[in-house]
């Protein structure tokens, strides 16, 4: 199996120098050279399968001859023994054809953890063989830095900088980071969005001075392992709900496009999928695009779904390489364009093809809160505000069988955002008894501005100590 970057002009590569890579030299992303696929009746036997089983059947497809399968099994075993409930990512009926697929089981209460716990066994696997030492970079709008932090916390082959917006995430998402004592661990508050921790990512990986000199690696949403360990549990949920013999729908609470992306890799592998709804809180670009066919970024608004405060969508490039059939210099040109004017107006047969399988829905902040509470009333599960602006997506759903089961993406544990639970229900959730109570330990972190130059500065300090 082989990866190219979605702008052509970086060399074909393996598997796990895909992982390590993270961004392509070229500034794309890696993409499966070629789509590998499962039949009908290899969907149909992963029911009733352990997790772990499937999970390993489905990166099998990925990973090629670079990891022994017995091992590859061994890792998603060990992986997927972190989570809490014996099922990792079990389905619950909401209402009628209405389900909730839970992803916040893992140790840090959600959805990042899936693919996090796999990626940290996957790093130890090549770095012990190749006797290296690498500093991975990641920037958070709440949740990946805690589940990155989690999985790489303590391992002797990796030190991770997690970068997170100040003030724009929940106390909860930014103790789960900054309460880690681990030597191998640095957490910076930027002063800045979301979008500008992503930028100064993006620019570490397009400094090749700088990424040699620390042997920089990333594990945000743009790392090919996350998506392809994303899309199992796509597999697990349509399988319990009669796939493939009938469709499934998603609807994706999504931000950075990384989970929704990985819904589109499940369908291209074989998964009969009716229909992707990327559903967005008021930074609604992914929303627009999909209804009007212009990708175009906006200015970033805080909201109470703080994961989801993203307007540069970065796995949108992937999409957009298939979209246009695979032509690199064509998404490169697009992209480019895109980091100067903030716009894309996507190619009408583009946006066609797009439009086979994605829809749009923003959710305004009241809807958000008044979907909270009227779930709780109506169902009695109090579901987090990334979860409840997935639920009023979905009472929005149009499909032409109305019998096909939707399923809403349950991207985190109400016990996370405490304070918009309680604003909207007047309830405080309940922390699952197996989470550590992080509220009194105390905190370490850096606070830089929002510039390339001095957060690289800091990683370079911060690498030749650890």
């Amino acid at each position: 199996m082989r990866y190219v970057s979605t702008r052509g002009e970086a060399a074909p590569i393996g598997f796990l120098d895909a992982v390590l890579a993270g961004l392509a030299p070229d500034g794309g992303l890696y993409v499966p050279s070629e789509w590998p696929s499962f039949t009908k009746a290899e969907i149909a036997a992963f029911a009733g399968q352990p997790y772990a089983k499937v999970a390993a059947a489905v990166m099998g497809k990925f990973v090629g001859n670079d990891i022994p399968a017995e091992i590859l099994a061994e890792m998603c075993e060990e992986a997927y023994a972190t989570f809490a409930h014996s099922a990792v990512t079990p389905v619950k009926q909401l209402g009628p054809n209405r389900f909730l697929l839970e992803l916040f089981h893992g140790p840090t209460l959600a959805f990042k953890d899936v693919a996090m716990q796999l990626l940290g066994r996957l790093y130890d696997y090549v770095l012990e063989r190749q006797s290296r030492k690498m500093t991975i970079i990641c920037a958070t709008s709440g949740d990946t830095g805690g589940a990155a932090v989690e999985a790489f916390r303590g391992r002797k082959n990796a030190r991770i900088v997690a970068l997170f917006p100040e003030g724009r995430i929940s106390e909860v998402q930014r103790r789960f980071m900054t309460t880690a004592t681990d030597d191998n661990v640095a957490c910076v508050s930027i002063l800045g969005s979301f979008d500008d921790c992503q930028a100064i990512v993006k620019q570490a990986f397009q400094d090749d001075q700088f990424r040699h000199a620390v042997d920089l690696s990333g594990v945000n949403s743009i790392n090919w392992a996350r998506i392809a360990a994303q899309s199992v549990y796509y597999f697990t949920a349509a399988v319990a709900l009669g796939g493939p013999e009938r469709p499934v729908a998603f609807v994706v609470p999504t931000g950075n496009f990384g989970d929704a992306y990985a819904a589109f890799v499940a369908s291209k592998l074989g998964l009969p999928i009716a229909q992707i709804t990327c559903a967005t809180n008021s930074n609604d670009i992914l929303a627009r695009t999909f209804e009007e066919g212009r990708y175009a970024r906006g200015a970033v608004t805080a909201t109470q779904s703080p994961a989801m405060d993203i307007q540069v969508a970065s796995n949108f490039e992937r999409l957009y390489f298939e979209a246009v059939r695979r032509d690199g210099v064509e998404t490169g040109r697009a992209f480019r364009g895109f980091g100067d004017s903030g716009l894309i107006d996507i190619p009408p047969s583009a946006f066609a093809l797009m439009r086979e399988l994605f829809r749009g829905a923003a959710v305004s902040e009241a809807d958000t809160a008044k979907t909270m509470l009227s779930t709780l009333n109506e169902t009695g599960e109090v579901i987090d505000p990334h979860t409840a602006v997935g639920v009023a997506a979905a009472a929005r759903v149009q499909l032409t069988d109305p019998t096909i089961p939707v399923v809403v993406l349950s991207t985190a544990h109400p016990a996370k955002f405490p304070e918009a639970v309680a604003a909207a229900c007047g309830l405080t959730p309940a922390t699952p008894r197996a989470t550590p109570d992080l509220s009194q330990k105390p905190e370490r972190f850096e606070r830089l501005p929002a510039s390339g130059e001095t957060v690289k500065a800091f990683v370079r300090t911060f690498a030749a100590t650890t």
